[in-house]
């Protein structure tokens, strides 16, 4: 779908502002710097922390590894905190998973001071499945609209197979059934749509692709996702490379194809 200038700023506001660093982030557990290093590791494996704070005059000003840690005290073994890995709990999730491509771990200042911790894992949280879901149902609007406009009369089932086709008129038949007025099109699976798209020379050209290849290989990665966001599975091992994408594209997802609009109008 495309929407007037006011509603993607209003979509920028909730995938920007919604969900921030502060709804993922766990707190940084902390030792004063004079806490025997032996004290702190038996701490550290019992919560199986892998990285500690080390607290100078009541605030966390270093931290520690738990793999460095030997004899003598904790601050035998901090190491300072480098600009690059603090980052403040307001932060979009947008931008968290851009500053993670580099990073196993970032540090999150709260109230002025460091007192939280977030990882690539904590990506697996709630927020960040709704956010990513949220992204993936604006592609799948925009692509409908793009096929809506570009391919009218539903020319676009010349693009997919018979199969596909007759699934989406049974799906539009139950529908029917039950009241819901909806058209072929809206009967598609999302992976679908995208293969119209790819197939369909005018219509990939309002997009980023440069060739059908180069976009169906993206659509696989983006099917994958969207079934491991469904089932709750892993979205990191697998899907990393997807999530930052979409992270790095963000405003060609928020904006759609609007060229088309401009030419179609």
């Amino acid at each position: 779908m495309l929407f007037p200038s006011s509603a993607v700023q209003s979509l920028r506001r909730v995938f920007q502002n919604a969900f921030t660093v502060c709804d993922v982030a766990e707190p940084l557990a902390s030792f004063d710097e004079t806490t025997s290093a032996d004290t702190v590791r038996e701490c550290m494996e019992a919560s199986r922390f892998q990285v500690a704070g080390v607290r100078r005059s009541g605030r966390v000003q270093a931290f520690i590894q738990i793999t460095d840690l030997g004899s003598g005290n904790c601050s035998d073994y901090q190491q300072d905190f480098d600009e690059a890995m603090i980052i403040p709990d307001s932060l979009p999730l947008v931008e968290l998973v851009q500053r993670l491509s580099d990073q196993q771990r970032l540090f999150v200042s709260v109230l002025g001071q460091v007192g939280g911790i977030v990882s690539r894992s904590d990506l697996q949280k709630p927020p960040v499945r709704m956010w990513l879901f949220g992204m993936l149902t604006l592609i799948e609007m925009r692509t409908t609209r793009l096929i809506d406009r570009g391919c009218p009369d539903n020319t676009w089932q010349a693009f997919l197979s018979d199969a596909r086709v007759q699934k989406s008129q049974d799906l539009m038949t139950e529908r029917a059934r039950r009241n819901q007025e909806v058209s072929l099109l809206d009967c598609l699976q999302l992976s679908d749509k995208l293969q119209i798209v790819s197939r369909n020379e005018d219509l990939r050209r309002h997009t980023r692709f440069q060739s059908r290849r180069q976009m169906d290989e993206s659509i696989k990665l983006l099917e994958r996702l969207r079934n491991n966001l469904a089932h709750s599975q892993d979205i990191i091992a697998d899907d990393w490379g997807t999530i930052l994408a979409l992270s790095e594209n963000f405003e060609n997802v928020l904006n759609g194809p609007q060229d088309l609009a401009e030419e179609l109008d």
